[in-house]
């Protein structure tokens, strides 16, 4: 398990689901945290939580669906290690009803992210170190219906993922992905709501392990994607999805 003391993390979307698992993964291997949330009593709670367990924390607050925030945001941490992506907004449906949402996901899933590389790798680069981890998705790679639209933001995630490795691979800053596979989190809950566990039961028997991904099962992933296990390893589309991919 990689040593991460010294080194400063920043994970948007970090108060609920996977950023919280990979926030509290970071922390326990002693990188100091930077909490990114839409709400500051969530993301103070969550500070709060880390800190208990030993960790070192502290909170930010941004809406990385609006440009000038995530650039605010990139100004705010100060030189980073660790960026991981993972704020997002899952809207599912036909291209008709998503029609409406297009513009704010597309703000959110791709947009931001290409913002936070775009003022934090630099740093990094200039520093000659960093490791930087998206969070995508099994739809990236497989359709399905109503996913036309995150399957298209988490596709543009990937692409983004393996362009940012070429640019900033050569200044010792490493960029990778997590394409995560079905899981109880609470994006997952607002899109499915009381119905959720019911159609996570019934479709982990159709993936080759017969089983749904957890929260920590990305979060462990996302660790080891930061730390120096992975040194040689950039560009990479890690799949944490119990075989989804290939289904």
């Amino acid at each position: 398990m990689s040593d991460l003391t010294s080194q400063r993390a920043l994970v948007t979307g970090a108060t609920s689901g996977f950023g919280r698992a990979i926030a509290e993964s970071l922390a326990a291997r002693g990188a100091h945290v930077i909490v990114v949330g839409r709400d500051a009593q969530r993301a103070a709670a969550t500070v709060d939580a880390l800190v208990a367990a030993g960790g070192t924390a502290q909170s930010l607050t941004a809406d990385l669906g609006d440009r000038e925030a995530a650039l605010d945001l990139a100004e705010a941490a100060g030189p980073v290690d660790i960026l991981v992506n993972n704020a997002g907004i899952m809207s599912y449906g036909s291209t008709a009803e998503t029609a409406g949402d297009f513009d704010h996901d597309v703000a959110l899933n791709v947009r931001a992210p290409y913002l936070l590389v775009g003022a934090l790798a630099p740093g990094m680069a200039a520093r000659g170190r960093g490791s930087i981890i998206n969070i995508s998705s099994g739809v990236a790679a497989r359709a399905g219906e109503g996913s036309a639209l995150y399957g298209a933001t988490k596709a543009a995630i990937e692409m983004l993922t393996k362009n940012w490795a070429y640019e900033f691979g050569p200044s010792g800053v490493r960029v990778n992905a997590i394409a995560a596979g079905p899981s109880d989190t609470e994006g997952s809950r607002s899109t499915a709501g009381d119905a959720l566990p019911g159609i996570l039961g019934a479709f982990a028997q159709t993936l080759p392990l017969r089983r749904n991904v957890t929260p920590q099962d990305v979060a462990e992933a996302a660790a080891w994607l930061a730390g120096t296990e992975s040194a040689a390893v950039t560009g990479a589309i890690l799949r944490v999805d119990s075989g989804f991919a290939i289904g």
